[in-house]
């Protein structure tokens, strides 16, 4: 089953704020077990055994699928009771998304090794989950793709129960539960792509019954955090529907009574916030592209200031909250695709940020990659923001081959979280191109508006032109140069394949989503309902329909010669149909036949390779159990290096720096 144990370690409360660092693993494969407590304290404490998978899969009728994949669990979460009496996780296995919770009675932590921790309750379908008090926990479950439902369940002596809290009856909102850092209050927060609305439950009141923060309105998003008897609300009521801070007493919390707090500079778009002690801290990113801290004390908010980081960070993940809510430190790691995360400390009160590796800049480790910040100028004016990773000054990227990544959907930014493969590509020589299009909300909540709809379009037009530019720029060519992108990624790709197929050699597409007008066109699909707000809705408008026509990667097939492809998908991905994909990939073979029987002259140019990779399971991110995920990662690397004709026994490495 491959994890199949957890552990926890008894020690201190002060250790255990947070309740993730003090768990480690037994891993039993061959017969042999692995212990790794992540949590190093001087007196060593012996872990007690809590959750043994078994007891969870038991119910399951088999193991071993009829194709030889072992069905593996993973840990996805994890919870504990603020005394921690008890403890909830919730647990995913490798051929589904749907989630089991499990709740285990931890007992005393003076309790006899006759009553060891056990579990109480299992729940499926649980999505997200927080703890109000020791015995009641309030959880959101899934049913398909859609999360509508908020349950109580109550433990007792005698057994447990679980009542309805809330169900959503609009299909286009998302539900999901969530405590504020201090504990205080815990959230129902329910949101569309262009609306939100939360409820609240005090968990110091004997009641928990929930209360509206602000009923739901068109394009109002508001997201919220406690600070002593009032809230903190981050929403798009600043100039031009922009994201600003507002606050309001806990007991009249209504839109009438949000009282702007912080509102940033124009061109820096704030991204999350979150409150530790007295302070408000804000990630934003700057007009110019960079990442940065904005740090708001709440009891002098006219003192704000801004924390530089590196310039090499693209991503921050904060810590879950300890005992920094009582020393007014923020924890978190930073990173980017080709450096590993670093662990940074702010001090709130006089703004000092120190990281473990003194600097923060590790030389040694991180190589010299400072990323250059490119714009491109697409054919309205708009400016793009352009990322760009080398090993070398940038005009002596011609003959470097160039991996170019795209997202531009659902108001999410490109994903600059940390990969290996990446650092691996550019010690290997490559050029790392991050294009941040319109659809995603790097440059603010305008940019994902301008992208939707009918403005999908655009964000064709914005790859092409982050292309030229690079190009233009010395970096690279169009027959060295490949795609990469990922769900709703491939969708500027596969449209800008269809227009400009030239601009490019290769292309690595994993779960693409390429057939928008049917899968848009039928609303018995998990998503459709939903997505009418990014794509629109080709049955009931015209000009919707016309739209998505014009751009959709699959009715746009001609017979031309394409970029070579590699397609991944998932049978069992219930976000993007493997059936659009079969149909994508058979037209577009079909279109390059066509092609050079039509064109004979053509036989002297290389034919593409269309390779499509299907994978079993549902996962839609890629497959968890960690060799599989290489394999993947191998398959597309070697795709990679084949199209492009390079040697990777050859592939210019950067050469190390020498110590004195």
């Amino acid at each position: 089953m491959g994890s199949t144990e957890w552990t926890k370690d008894r020690v201190s409360r002060k250790h255990q704020r947070g309740c993730y660092n003090s768990y480690g693993k037994i891993n039993e494969r061959e017969g042999k077990s692995l212990r790794n407590c992540s949590t190093f304290i001087s007196c060593q404490p012996v872990p007690q055994l809590v959750l043994d998978f078994r007891q969870v899969c038991g119910r399951e009728k088999k193991t071993v699928l009829n194709n030889g994949e072992r069905i593996q669990w993973t840990v996805q979460r994890i919870r504990l009771s603020p005394q921690e009496e008890h403890l909830a996780a919730t647990l995913k296995t490798t051929v589904k998304e749907e989630l089991r919770c499990v709740v285990v009675r931890l007992g005393k932590r003076d309790s006899s090794p006759r009553d060891p921790p056990h579990v109480v309750v299992t729940l499926d379908k649980v999505l997200s989950f927080e703890w109000a008090t020791d015995e009641v926990l309030f959880y959101a479950t899934l049913e398909g793709l859609r999360c509508s439902r908020v349950s109580r369940l109550d433990l007792t002596a005698s057994g447990s129960r679980m009542t309805s809290v809330y169900e959503e009856p609009h299909p286009d909102v998302f539900v999901e539960v969530a405590l504020s850092r201090d504990g205080r209050i815990l959230g129902i927060n329910c949101s569309s792509r262009t609306s939100s609305e939360v409820l609240l439950i005090d968990t110091t009141t004997s009641h928990l019954e929930p209360f509206l923060v602000q009923p739901r309105q068109l394009d109002l998003l508001y997201h919220v955090e406690h600070w002593r008897k009032g809230l903190i609300i981050l929403t798009n009521t600043g100039p031009g529907q922009e994201y600003q801070v507002v606050q309001a007493p806990l007991s009249e919390p209504h839109m009438v009574s949000w009282e702007p707090l912080f509102a940033p500079d124009p061109g820096t778009a704030i991204k999350d916030m979150d409150v530790v002690g007295d302070h408000c801290v804000l990630v934003a990113r700057t007009a110019t592209g960079e990442l940065v801290l904005v740090v708001v004390p709440l009891t002098r908010p006219k003192e704000a200031y801004t924390v530089q980081l590196p310039s090499w960070a693209c991503a921050i993940q904060t810590k879950k909250p300890g005992v920094a809510d009582q020393r007014s430190v923020l924890e978190f790691f930073i990173s980017s695709p080709v450096h590993l995360p670093v662990s940074y400390c702010l001090y709130l009160e006089d703004g000092l940020l120190s990281s473990d590796t003194g600097d923060g800049t590790s030389p040694e480790s991180h190589g010299n990659y400072t990323p250059t910040h490119l714009q491109a100028c697409h054919q309205d004016g708009t400016l793009v923001p352009i990322t760009l990773f080398h090993s070398r000054p940038v005009e002596h990227l011609r003959l470097a081959p160039l991996l170019v990544h795209v997202y531009g959907a659902y108001g999410r930014d490109l994903n600059m979280d940390f990969r290996p493969e990446k650092r691996l590509l550019l010690e290997q020589g490559w050029t790392l191109a991050y294009c941040h299009i319109r659809g995603g909300s790097e440059r603010g909540l305008f940019w994902q508006r301008q992208a939707r709809v009918e403005g999908k379009p655009r964000g064709v037009e914005d790859l092409r032109a982050c292309l030229h530019r690079l190009f233009s720029s010395g970096v690279s060519s169009p027959s060295l140069a490949a795609l990469a992108a990922c769900s709703a990624g491939a969708v500027p790709v596969g449209a800008l394949c269809n227009r400009h197929p030239h601009m490019m050699r290769a292309v690595a597409l994993q779960a693409p989503f390429l057939d928008v007008l049917g899968t848009m066109e039928d609303p018995s699909l998990p998503l459709t309902l939903e997505d009418r707000e990014e794509w629109g809705d080709p049955v009931g408008n015209a000009q919707h329909r016309l739209t998505i026509s014009s751009y959709c990667p699959l009715q746009n097939i001609t017979p031309q010669c394409y970029p070579s492809i590699l397609l991944t998908a998932y049978s069992k991905d219930p976000r993007v149909p493997l059936a659009g994909v079969l149909r994508y990939t058979e037209l577009l073979k079909k279109a390059l036949h066509t092609h050079f029987a039509m064109n004979p002259e053509s036989g002297s140019e290389p034919a593409p390779n269309i390779v499509l990779n299907v994978q079993p399971g549902a996962n839609h991110h890629g497959p968890d159990d960690f060799e599989l995920m290489l394999e993947e990662e191998a398959l597309t690397l070697a795709f990679l290096y084949t199209e492009l004709g390079l040697d990777p026994r050859r592939a210019p490495r950067r050469r190390k720096r020498q110590h004195s």
